[in-house]
């Protein structure tokens, strides 16, 4: 049976995600049932997610798991009743930070928000509208303004990598896919050619490939086993020729694509 995880905020619930999802990956074998609950910023709403991590202990039999970045004593007592396992971010760091530096913290909901300048924010959503405006070779008129253009076989992460790396780092990535018409004779067409030194490839397991495609378009050339394998092989071929650095997405998440993709070509992330 799943384990039930709760990530509760009295904001967006992206820090608690980040810190929860980055613990629970430790236990590979353990398969985890996962709910955010955001904008937990009032006694009857704190009570309202007590009332659902209670309803699921009950439904499974064992504790549920929070992880919460609420601020308001008050609201996060209410959660703490609950019997379920607590884990309260601000509150574990918080205070041997105070102890440390001699201070007392000025808790305030949202204060990690506005620790962002309203330029990285500009920067940010700048990002994302270029992903997305520059997302499957829809266009490569603004490859000039691109930090880093992915480039593989459809279906191999370039979307969702390019996305995050917008709205985590606020990197402009266009994405270019290599389609089952390019692969006859395969080379760089001169949109990125002269950008080459932009380029980065991903690459992914043909068998993988063929289960993300048979979700997506069954019983056809596209997903057959059999094309999956030659358009991975054309396009690894191509990276060797031209030199193109590459990573492999099959076992990788987004997180780790992002990281690697900047350690590798030193460009440096705009938002922290």
């Amino acid at each position: 049976m799943k384990r039930k995880v709760f990530f509760i905020s009295d904001r967006t619930g992206i820090t608690a995600e980040m810190f929860g999802q980055s613990l629970l990956s430790q236990f590979e074998t353990v398969d985890f049932d996962e709910n955010t609950l955001p904008y937990v910023d009032s006694i009857k709403k704190a009570e309202d997610a007590k009332a659902q991590i209670v309803r699921a202990q009950q439904e499974t039999g064992l504790r549920p798991i929070v992880f919460d970045t609420i601020v308001t004593p008050e609201i996060r007592q209410v959660i703490q009743s609950s019997e379920a396992l607590v884990l309260d971010f601000f509150h574990t760091f918080i205070g041997p930070l105070e102890t440390e530096l001699g201070e007392t913290s000025g808790f305030r909901v949202g204060k990690t928000h506005s620790l962002a300048d309203n330029e990285a924010y500009d920067s940010r959503i700048e990002a994302v509208n270029f992903a997305l405006n520059n997302d499957d070779g829809v266009t490569t008129r603004h490859y000039d303004k691109a930090d880093v253009i992915l480039v593989g076989v459809s279906r191999c992460g370039k979307t969702p990598t390019s996305l995050y790396m917008a709205m985590q780092f606020g990197i402009k990535a266009a994405n270019y896919p290599f389609t089952e018409d390019d692969m006859e004779k395969l080379s760089l067409p001169i949109s990125l050619k002269k950008h080459k030194h932009k380029i980065f490839g991903l690459t992914i397991n043909p068998n993988r490939l063929h289960e993300i495609r048979t979700e997506r378009k069954a019983n056809s050339r596209y997903a057959s086993l059999k094309q999956c394998q030659f358009e991975v092989r054309e396009v690894e071929a191509l990276y060797r020729r031209e030199k193109i650095p590459k990573l492999n997405t099959t076992t990788r998440s987004v997180e780790e694509l992002a990281t690697k993709i900047l350690a590798t070509t030193g460009i440096k992330r705009r938002v922290f």
